[in-house]
């Protein structure tokens, strides 16, 4: 299966050309990479950052008393996206797939969290189910779209990634005690502490431009976590949804919350193994240490 969208492919294959008139040493070729990283990362983030986009938007701009709730627009506007991103096949069906479970399973937990006082969405609209708007599932997507996209952009590999069967079971538990922990003991340290001894030794292998770079699983998920919360807080600011204690005025999300992205990109990462298998590292590929044990 090919890496890249005709999109993708083309964008490639131009970068080819004019970055590899340039060294690959030296301080030209470090900053040729970071370059690449970040533009690959930024179009893996194509649907969450115009989601945030119109988070934002529609918070400063949003009329009041518009004949269109601000929710609804947010979950027509989602909708329109994704469906232009498949027309335009600038993602592949197999990202859609991920993009639709997790749609499923967020707004599944929103339902419950929402009944259960975790947060609320403070504004009226039509397209929801119970106390949900249906755009709140787009959100869990968007992590689910930046997973797969960014598997595929980077060419991902693994070594020492553990059992299929035990990831699953692990992301079983999980979820499952993001309910059952409002009725019995919160087990998430035991999460934690099953995670790290699951992942301890699973290094991924990216492909940035020229080379193959390598980090720890685990440092991935913390860090896609913090970014996570940082985007939590900027929708929370624009009252996209509110905890409890925002509901009077803005203070930024709890630090305590990344343990719960913490877990939820465990969820989700796993999750887009199941359409996209983990592929080991090959022999002959060339690789570079950005951060090792």
């Amino acid at each position: 299966m090919t890496r890249f969208t005709w999109v993708e492919a083309a964008i490639d294959g131009a970068a080819h050309r004019f970055l590899d008139r340039l060294p690959a040493s030296g301080l030209s070729g470090a900053a040729v990479e970071f370059l690449v990283f970040g533009l690959k990362q930024g179009w893996a983030c194509l649907f969450g950052g115009a989601m945030l986009f119109l988070i934002l938007a529609t918070r400063l701009l949003w009329p009041e008393g518009a004949f269109l709730a601000r929710y609804d627009f947010l979950f027509l506007a989602a909708l329109a996206i994704q469906l232009a991103m498949l027309a335009l096949r600038l993602e592949t069906g197999a990202e859609a797939k991920v993009i639709l479970v997790f749609h499923i399973v967020g707004t599944v937990m929103e339902l419950f969290k929402t009944s259960a006082g975790s947060w609320i969405y403070p504004e009226p609209n039509f397209f929801r189910i119970g106390e949900v708007p249906l755009f709140s599932g787009f959100m869990y997507a968007a992590v689910g779209s930046y997973l797969a996209r960014i598997g595929r952009i980077f060419d991902m590999r693994y070594s020492h990634y553990p059992p299929l069967w035990a990831t699953v079971v692990l992301c079983v538990a999980i979820y499952v005690n993001f309910f059952a922990h409002h009725f019995t003991l919160d087990l998430r340290y035991g999460l934690f502490a099953a995670s790290i001894a699951l992942y301890w030794r699973t290094v991924v292998h990216y492909r940035v431009f020229r080379f193959r770079l390598r980090m720890p699983l685990l440092v991935g998920f913390v860090l896609v976590a913090l970014f996570i919360w940082f985007a939590e807080n900027i929708g929370t600011w624009s009252r996209a949804w509110i905890y409890p204690g925002q509901h009077d005025a803005w203070t930024p999300v709890s630090v305590a919350k990344l343990g719960s992205w913490y877990l939820l990109m465990i969820i989700s990462f796993v999750l887009v193994t199941l359409v996209r298998r983990p592929q080991p590292l090959q022999a002959d590929e060339s690789e570079r240490t950005i951060y090792s044990r």
